[in-house]
C-alpha cells in the first residue's frame, strides 16, 4: 500500500528574492557552465546546497556538504526560506515545448511525502540501475542538511484520474503561490492544497497504487540508506519518524502532458567500423530503407524523411542509422525489424517484456553483436555517448566526432511501468523523462 503525507514544505520568500534567481534544475543535470550562471545570479541560489563549488581549500570542517547545511541555516533564521503554516499536498503543473516544437504541454501532479520502501516490498519500483558515486555525494549531503530540496518523480497509473480531477479544481480556482519560468521556457506553477477533504481524499486514492521512480533513483536508494542509518542510531523502529519519508511528485501515467524523450546512441573509436559489413550481417532480421542525398538541399529532405519514417515506424521496431561515408555514398537509413524475424533469436538471454524495448534491441541485437560493443564498453563510454537531440547525433557523425549515430523512438511509459513493477531493470538512459522537475520549489526537512 502506497502512503502518502501532507507536509509543511520550506519554501523561498518572494518577498526577499525572486524565484526564476535561485531555483534550479535537478543536480545531475547542472552542468559546469549553469553552475557557474546559478552562483551569479543570486548569493541565495539553490545551487550552494544542490550542488556547491568544491575549494581546494576544503577540510573536514569547511567543505561542499557543511557549506550547504550552513546556508540552509542561516537562509531559514533571516526569512529567505520560510516554512508553511500548515500541512499540505502541493499542486505542480510544468507547461512547456518538447525541444524543436512549439506545441505547449502542460503536466501536472502533486507534491508531497511518501513512506519510504524497501523494493521488496512490492510498492516502489526502479527502471533503472543505480551507481555507487552519486549516492555517495548524496548521502554526506543528507547527512549535513537533514533537508530533501529535490524532487523524486514518481509514477503511479489512474485511469479514473481521481487525483487529477482534485488538481484541476484546484488549479482552476485559485491563484498560484509559485510561478516562473526556467531557462528552457518551461512554466512552473505550485498551489498549496491544505484543507482536509483534498488531503483524505488523495490519501484514500493513492493507497492501493504501486510506484515507479521515474527520475531520481540515486536519490531514493540515499533516502533508503539514511532511513536505515537514522533507525540504527535511534536503536528501534519508529514508523511515524520523518526519516521514514522522502519527498516526492506522484504523476499519473494516463494524465496528458508526460513525455518521454529519446535517448539517441552515437558511436565512435571502432576498429574497421565497415557500414556495409554491419548491413550485411543484420539483413536476416532488419529490412533497410536507404534515404541517399548528394546536395544540402537533398540532405534536408533526406533528414526529414528519416525522422519521419522512424516515428511512423514505431510499431514495427524502427531504428534510423546515420553512418559516416564518403560524400558519394551518404545517406540516411532506416531498419525496422522483419515481420518473419525471430525476437527469441536475437535476443536470447532477455526476457519477453525486455524484448519489446527498442533500446535493448538496439544494445543486444545490433550494437553488441555486430559492432562489438560489449556491457562493458557501454558502462565505460569507451564508444559509446548520447544525445537527445537528432541533429547533435547527425553533426556529431558529420564533423567526424563519431562514426555512426542510432536514433531511437521514445520508450512507452506503459511498457516502463510494465518492466518495473515485474522487477526488471531498463538500460541506462532508455528514458528521458521531460521537463525536468525543479529543486527548491519545496523542501522537506528531516527534524529530530
Amino acid at each position: 500500500m502506497a502512503q502518502v503525507f501532507p507536509f509543511r514544505a520550506f519554501r523561498y520568500n518572494p518577498n526577499v528574492v525572486s524565484y526564476e534567481r535561485v531555483l534550479t534544475q535537478p543536480y545531475d543535470k547542472i552542468s559546469p557552465s549553469m553552475q557557474e550562471r546559478y552562483y551569479a545570479a543570486d548569493p541565495h541560489n539553490l545551487i550552494v546546497v544542490e550542488k556547491g563549488r568544491a575549494n581546494v581549500s576544503d577540510s573536514p570542517e569547511n567543505n561542499v556538504y557543511t557549506r550547504a547545511a550552513r546556508s540552509l541555516k542561516d537562509w531559514m533564521a533571516h526569512n529567505v526560506i520560510q516554512q508553511d503554516p500548515a500541512p499540505a499536498f502541493y499542486a505542480y503543473t510544468q507547461q512547456y515545448s518538447v525541444p524543436g516544437t512549439t506545441f505547449r504541454h502542460v503536466r501536472k501532479g502533486f507534491i508531497g511525502l511518501g513512506k519510504l520502501e524497501d523494493y521488496s516490498a512490492g510498492i516502489i519500483f526502479r527502471h533503472e540501475h543505480t551507481l555507487s558515486g552519486p549516492k555517495a555525494d548524496r548521502l554526506e549531503l543528507l547527512r549535513h542538511t537533514r533537508t530533501h530540496t529535490g524532487q523524486l518523480f514518481m509514477l503511479y497509473s489512474d485511469p479514473a484520474f481521481t487525483v487529477d480531477a482534485i488538481l484541476d479544481g484546484v488549479v482552476s480556482s485559485t491563484a498560484p503561490t509559485t510561478q516562473m519560468m526556467d531557462e528552457y521556457g518551461v512554466i512552473h506553477r505550485l498551489w498549496l492544497m491544505a484543507e482536509p477533504q483534498h488531503i483524505t481524499a488523495i490519501q484514500k486514492a493513492m493507497e492501493n497504487q504501486k510506484l515507479v521512480i521515474a527520475d531520481g533513483h540515486h536519490r531514493y536508494e540515499t533516502s533508503l540508506n539514511f532511513r536505515n542509518e537514522c533507525r540504527t542510531r535511534a536503536g528501534k523502529l519508529n514508523p511515524d519518524a520523518p526519516y521514514e519519508c522522502s519527498m516526492m511528485t506522484f504523476i499519473n501515467t494516463r494524465s496528458e502532458g508526460l513525455t518521454i524523450l529519446p535517448t539517441h546512441r552515437v558511436v565512435g573509436h571502432l576498429r574497421d567500423f565497415s557500414w556495409s559489413s554491419v548491413r550485411r550481417y543484420l539483413e536476416p532480421w532488419f529490412a533497410a530503407e536507404v534515404l541517399p542525398f548528394s546536395s544540402n538541399i537533398q540532405r534536408l529532405e533526406a533528414q526529414e524523411k528519416c525522422l519521419a519514417r522512424l516515428s511512423e515506424g514505431r510499431r514495427r521496431r524502427a531504428i534510423a542509422v546515420y553512418p559516416g561515408a564518403d560524400a558519394a555514398s551518404r545517406a540516411f537509413y532506416v531498419l525496422t525489424f522483419r515481420p518473419e524475424a525471430d525476437i527469441q533469436e536475437i535476443l536470447p538471454s532477455l526476457s519477453p517484456l525486455q524484448r519489446e524495448l527498442d533500446v535493448a534491441l538496439l544494445h543486444q541485437g545490433i550494437l553488441e553483436p555486430a559492432l562489438g560493443i560489449t556491457p562493458r564498453a557501454v558502462a565505460s563510454e569507451a564508444n559509446l555517448t548520447y544525445e537527445r537531440e537528432a541533429l547533435s547525433a547527425f553533426e556529431a557523425v558529420d564533423r567526424g566526432a563519431a562514426q555512426v549515430a542510432f536514433l531511437l523512438n521514445p520508450a512507452d511509459v506503459d511498457l516502463v511501468m510494465k518492466v518495473a513493477t515485474a522487477g526488471e531493470v531498463m538500460p541506462q538512459k532508455s528514458t528521458d523523462f521531460y521537463p525536468k522537475l525543479l529543486s527548491g520549489i519545496t523542501m522537506y526537512r528531516i527534524t529530530e
